[in-house]
């Protein structure tokens, strides 16, 4: 018994160790730059070359996440409505993310899991394509196809609000 009580002492002392920040002092800096350079490798990987995005949105390929507003612009050219505004978002199944400005009011969407992010949002309304994409973070969240008549509905409704926000209500520019 006493030899399995020594066993887990040490396991505890080596564990502590990490706990602590002693790890870190004698790693030094040479540790730290190890690991943020490991974890900017690992967060940069993941996205296309503006590039490849814009042939994605060129050939009507809306991936989710894989793609930025820069990519639209550049493929398709200035959108006809754009909108910005902190919105709510639920999270999907299928890991997009849908506005709560499109669902009826009180109506969660079907397929809904318990997550919601909330944050700054970029409605990009492109009528002679019949998209609406919604970029959350810089990146592509959201698509929904629509007929130009009713993305043009969107677009005017977006201005008309536009007239009414203060300018604490405007999100900040980048």
């Amino acid at each position: 018994m006493s030899k399995f009580v020594g066993m887990l002492r040490s396991t505890w002392c080596g564990a502590e160790r990490f706990c602590g920040l002693e790890f870190l002092r004698r790693s030094g800096w040479a540790g730290v730059f190890i690991v943020i350079a490991i974890g900017s490798a690992l967060s940069c990987s993941g996205m296309p070359s503006l590039e490849e995005q814009e042939r994605h949105v060129r050939e009507n390929e809306l991936v989710l996440h894989q793609l930025t507003p820069r990519a639209f612009v550049g493929a398709w050219g200035a959108p006809t409505y754009q909108h910005a505004e902190f919105m709510q978002f639920f999270g999907m199944n299928d890991d997009s993310l849908i506005p709560r400005s499109r669902l009826a009011s009180g109506e969660p969407p079907r397929g809904w899991e318990v997550r919601i992010e909330a944050g700054d949002a970029l409605f990009l309304a492109y009528p002679d394509h019949g998209w609406l994409v919604v970029c959350f973070e810089e990146r592509l969240v959201y698509r929904e196809a629509l007929t130009a008549a009713q993305l043009h509905a969107l677009g005017r409704s977006w201005q008309h609000e536009d007239k009414f926000r203060s300018r604490f209500e405007v999100p900040a520019t980048q």
